[in-house]
């Protein structure tokens, strides 16, 4: 990074740095783990001449054995693609309007937890639904182990609450379906055949002025043989739409694989995977009471609207020891 033409090429700096942040992330944690011990070793030694020490070395200990869990949450991330940057989609399932606002909500909710936790995210699709919320939209999160905390959201949401969209006040239960791939680098081997995708341009939708309405910018690709869809709209150029189509479209696979050697993993201990996208993973109530509960690690929250904002480390925390627990099990 200390050479002076490091950021001739801006896509390569940008990955480097990454890479640094993503080290850091381990390394200095672990650093300061290691010095919290050897002080708290010199606080121990302390006690026979002064016991008042005791509060103290109780309190570095308390502090040490949190840093020691955070390192061992953090080993959990360990998989070739838990690195990587997360490309999120969130779609509109069953419930109409109802459904169409949660998957806005959701949407919302995860570009909340990036900021509030120092990740990028960046919107490269939306498609509004007339009548309110969205059909899907699509965010590209992009911070240290991004893919690895947000790939357990994969699956159905599901939310049940009085609905806003019934005259008569009735409850309503409506599904949202949230799909989580990585996003792979370009050094990342993901074999494409040109010939099995069909590319269609189209005009962008939504908001951005005169634009949208003028120039078919838009791109959508599908990959025949495994009917995978992904579209791009939130730039002017149709190049770079192209571009970033092409690299969800690589996502997409890329997390096709994975899927297939944890499958193999799982069929190898005859036990089916702990993950896996069309499952239902998460309830959502605002009615008759205020709670979120994940159907599977058991982990619950009583703020409906503090979930919604953001917080939902704890969900992903949960669902990586879970994790760990059901491969040990094994």
């Amino acid at each position: 990074m200390a050479q002076p033409d490091f950021w001739n090429n801006s896509d390569k700096a940008q990955q480097i740095v990454q890479q640094l942040k993503s080290m850091k992330v381990v390394i200095e944690p672990l650093k300061k783990a290691v010095q919290a011990c050897d002080d708290l070793s010199e606080l121990a030694e302390m006690l026979d001449d002064d016991p008042s020490a005791e509060t103290e070395v109780l309190n570095e200990l308390s502090q040490l054995e949190h840093a020691v869990e955070q390192l061992e949450l953090q080993s959990l991330l360990n998989g070739p693609l838990d690195n990587c940057g997360a490309i999120l989609s969130v779609h509109a399932r069953e419930g109409g309007l109802d459904a169409n606002d949660w998957a806005e909500m959701l949407i919302g909710m995860y570009a909340s937890w990036a900021q509030k936790n120092g990740y990028n995210a960046e919107l490269v699709d939306r498609c509004d639904n007339e009548g309110a919320g969205i059909t899907q939209a699509t965010i590209i999160v992009r911070g240290p182990f991004a893919y690895g905390f947000l790939r357990g959201e994969e699956g159905i949401h599901r939310l049940v609450r009085i609905s806003p969209y019934n005259a008569e006040g009735k409850r309503q239960t409506s599904f949202a379906a949230v799909d989580v791939s990585p996003e792979v680098e370009d050094s990342v081997e993901v074999e494409i055949e040109e010939k099995d995708v069909r590319e269609d341009v189209y005009r962008a939708s939504g908001a951005g002025g005169q634009h949208v309405n003028k120039t078919s910018s838009a791109i959508r690709l599908t990959h025949v043989p495994t009917g995978i869809v992904v579209q791009c709209q939130n730039d002017r150029s149709q190049h770079k739409n192209r571009a970033q189509a092409w690299k969800m479209l690589r996502a997409r696979l890329a997390r096709i694989e994975e899927e297939k050697r944890e499958a193999e993993i799982a069929a190898k201990h005859q036990n089916k995977s702990v993950t896996g996208f069309g499952s239902q993973i998460r309830n959502y109530f605002l009615h008759p009471d205020q709670r979120v509960k994940d159907s599977r690690t058991g982990f619950q929250m009583g703020s409906f609207h503090a979930v919604l904002g953001g917080d939902i480390q704890g969900f992903l925390e949960s669902f990586l020891k879970h994790r760990m627990v059901s491969s040990t099990e094994e």
